[in-house]
């Protein structure tokens, strides 16, 4: 739907509404906002994603994505230290880890998970890389979401990597911090059930 505001304005609100979490209600708002603020908003902005296009690049390593590549993970000398990769789908599941402060561990981006109904086969995912990658450390942690895909994606991993006799673990699945159980689902319960811990 046109906003009456020109080819270049809708053109910008059909763009900020291809973005995750952003409608073309929000994005409408979102580009009132920025024409509103001109100055101090979409000019900066113009110019930020201008200095993004040329410097942001995809760690050749990892896969996490960065200004250099190796990226500043890959390049950190102490990450290696503890021996553990941890496997995630995507470069946002490795920067909510950063954030959680997992620790000193380095990471293999997937770039998605296998997907047959979506056309998404090995071929599609850096898992060729993982493989050659795995035998470097003392432990793989597979990070992936507990979806049907996901977990697919894992036993294919572990398939993968079992004749190296390397240690494979996954992140534990269950109540999370602070949560009330009557308001998980009873998957959560089951699991959390299943991969109770002893105090």
């Amino acid at each position: 739907m046109a906003s009456s505001g020109g080819p270049e304005i809708d053109q910008l609100i059909q763009l900020l509404a291809r973005l995750p979490g952003l409608g073309p209600r929000s994005a409408r708002r979102a580009v009132l906002q920025l024409i509103k603020k001109k100055e101090q908003l979409m000019i900066p902005l113009s110019a930020a994603l201008d200095r993004a296009v040329e410097a942001v690049r995809t760690c050749e390593v990892c896969g996490n994505v960065d200004t250099r590549s190796p990226c500043a993970i890959c390049s950190d000398p102490r990450r290696g230290e503890t021996g553990i990769l941890v496997v995630v789908e995507d470069v946002a599941d490795l920067w909510a880890l950063e954030r959680a402060g997992v620790g000193a561990v380095r990471y293999h981006v997937l770039g998605g998970v296998l997907s047959p109904l979506d056309g998404i086969g090995p071929e599609e995912l850096l898992l060729d890389e993982l493989i050659a990658r795995a035998p470097e450390f003392q432990e793989v942690v597979l990070a992936v979401n507990a979806t049907v895909e996901g977990q697919t994606t894992a036993h294919y991993i572990t398939d993968r990597l079992g004749p190296s006799g390397i240690k494979i673990t996954r992140l534990a699945h269950g109540v999370p911090v602070g949560g009330e159980l009557d308001y998980l689902d009873e998957g959560t319960l089951s699991q959390a059930l299943k991969a109770r811990t002893a105090l």
